[in-house]
């Protein structure tokens, strides 16, 4: 697959297909993809996949902890700012909107909400869960390379057939999920990712968010052709 259609292809998937997806197969996935760029070569980032007993393991220790939803323990790190523009808090409510009009949840149906967002605690159905981890000294430009090689491993999982699912929402586990990988105390858990089959029939997966027109966040200047 072309590098552009990876890019083009790639969107959150909500529901997959239980499909078993082999270890090598993510092996070369995660090992791959530490060729993403990071600022002096440092490399912080910490990668911890599970699958089959692991992942149901892990599903069974917090589907009793439903009911803490949806701060759960809480996220060590801000995700989003408490004061934002208009302009990113109408695009943040627009794909929330479009996510659960997909599955037919109006907006005053909290409980089915929350039913939803707690589907990202099972993986939305993957069978492979990565988690990604960094330093709690680092800053900012070491989370922006994290953020790339997080980047890098969604797009070679398209070169795969497959289809991921950011999920900052394991954040909110910041004290669980470290014990249950057995994190050392100086790695912060900073995101979950799900990997599988994308189920193709499912509602939920049958929508893309919008982005903004090109004019809107890129200017070009001295080009001549």
């Amino acid at each position: 697959m072309h590098v552009r259609d990876a890019v083009a292809s790639r969107f959150s998937c909500r529901a997959f297909l239980p499909t078993p997806i082999p270890e090598q197969t993510v092996r070369d996935i995660v090992e791959t993809a530490a060729r993403a760029r990071s600022a002096g070569n440092m490399q912080p980032w910490r990668i911890d996949v599970i699958a089959g007993e692991r992942v149901e393991a892990l599903k069974a220790l917090l589907r009793p902890r439903m009911g803490e939803l949806p701060r759960g323990e809480g996220a060590e790190y801000t995700i989003y700012p408490p004061e934002m523009n208009a302009t990113f808090r109408k695009r943040r409510f627009e794909v929330g909107e479009l996510l659960y009009k997909s599955i037919g949840v109006p907006r005053e149906d909290k409980p089915a909400r929350y039913r939803q967002y707690a589907r990202n605690f099972e993986f939305f159905g993957a069978p492979v869960g990565l988690f990604f981890s960094i330093d709690r000294d680092l800053g900012v430009a070491q989370h922006s390379d994290l953020g790339g090689l997080i980047q890098t491993v969604m797009l070679l999982a398209r070169g795969h057939g497959l289809h991921s699912c950011a999920q900052q929402a394991w954040a909110f586990w910041h004290v669980t999920v470290p014990a249950f990988l057995e994190l050392p105390p100086h790695m912060m858990l900073y995101c979950g990712m799900a990997l599988g089959h994308a189920d193709e029939t499912a509602a939920i997966n049958g929508w893309r968010s919008p982005r903004a027109p090109l004019a809107d966040y890129a200017t070009f200047s001295g080009f001549t052709a």
